[in-house]
Order: structure tokens, then sequence, then C-alpha cells
């Protein structure tokens, strides 16, 4: 449990900032370890050796809190896109393999960021609920893509190619990280390409 001194000469709202840190750091290594049934507010407050009373300084519940882990794996998987993607160039075929390699490699790089994101959720209903709206903003951010490089184009189309991209991009990531697709990131990342954009 937390000392008297631990917290000492340090101001309230970074004390806040950085318990809620630890909160979020311990639910993701429990959760991405054991799944839902090892999260717990004690469990929680075990690993990071907080007192539980701080657990309710930031979070409502443990549903509250592993929405914050979603949130924060999410945001880490969006600046590695961002980082890829703009030294991928303009190739579109350069931009789109730089992407998918992304999206599998930063989930399968540790296990546990693969079961926030994607294995796990399908069953649990606040990740699918955040899973849904990334979703969304990936979409939104393939007709953005697709609208700069060919202006003009038939907006049903770009809607249905969106879908098309952001619901195969989710279930790739699915087959990938249950080991279905074998252990060769660089030739899932090629078939998928190919299939994506041709030959």
């Amino acid at each position: 449990m937390s000392t008297p001194t631990r917290w000492a000469g340090v101001p309230l709202t970074d004390r806040r900032t950085e318990r809620r840190a630890l909160l979020i750091d311990a639910a993701f290594g429990l959760f991405g370890d054991g799944g839902e049934a090892a999260l717990s507010v004690r469990s929680v407050c075990r690993e990071c050796g907080l007192n539980t009373r701080y657990f309710y300084e930031s979070f409502a519940d443990t549903d509250d809190l592993l929405g914050a882990v979603y949130d924060q794996v999410a945001a880490a998987l969006a600046a590695e896109l961002d980082t890829v993607m703009a030294g991928a160039g303009d190739s579109v075929r350069a931009r789109t393999r730089a992407g998918i390699a992304a999206v599998l490699g930063f989930s399968s790089a540790d296990p546990r960021r693969g079961r926030v994101l994607f294995t796990d959720a399908r069953a649990n209903p606040v990740l699918a609920a955040r899973r849904t709206a990334t979703q969304d903003l990936l979409r939104e951010a393939v007709l953005t893509e697709g609208g700069r490089r060919h202006p003009g184009s038939d907006p049903v189309a770009a809607q249905v190619g969106a879908a098309m991209y952001t619901g195969a991009m989710a279930e790739l990531a699915q087959q990938w990280l249950a080991g279905h697709l074998g252990d060769d990131l660089d030739a899932v990342v090629e078939h998928a390409l190919r299939l994506v954009l041709g030959p």
C-alpha cells in the first residue's frame, strides 16, 4: 500500500495524474495477461501499490478504468500510424503497406495491446463500444485519404470501399493475433496489400 510520505511535496494535481497513470498501467498488465476476470478494484490497487480510495479519485468503476486503458493503447497505435505514414511518402501502395504493417506489428509486438484493441473487444461491451468509435474514425480517415487522392469520385463507392477496408483490417488483426496466419508479418502484409490494391 502507499506510504504516508509517497506523495510528500507533490502538488495535488500531479499526484492525481500520477496515480491515474499507475492505475491504468496496472489494469493494462492485469487485463492484458488475464482478461476481464483478472480486473477488479482490489487487484488493480494491489498491483500498483495504491490504497483503494485512490481508485475512486479517478474512476467510477472498472469499466471506466478499462475504457481508459483502451484509450491509452489506441492513442499509442494512432501515434505509431502517424509516424509510419509520415515516413511512407505519397505512394498509395507504400502508405497502405505501412499502415497495415503498423497495425499488425503494434498489436502483436506486445500481445496485451492486441487483447485490448482486438481480441477481447468483441466480448466486452466497454471495449466493443470503444472499438466501434475507433473504426468510425479509421473509416473517416480512409475516406479523407481517398478524397484527397481521387477528388470527385463516387461518394457511395468511396463509403463502400472505406467500410470494407476498415472491417477487413479488424478481421485481419484478429486472425493475425490468433496465430492463424503464420508468423511472417511481411508475407501477411504483402498478401493483404495485393487483395486491397491488386498486384
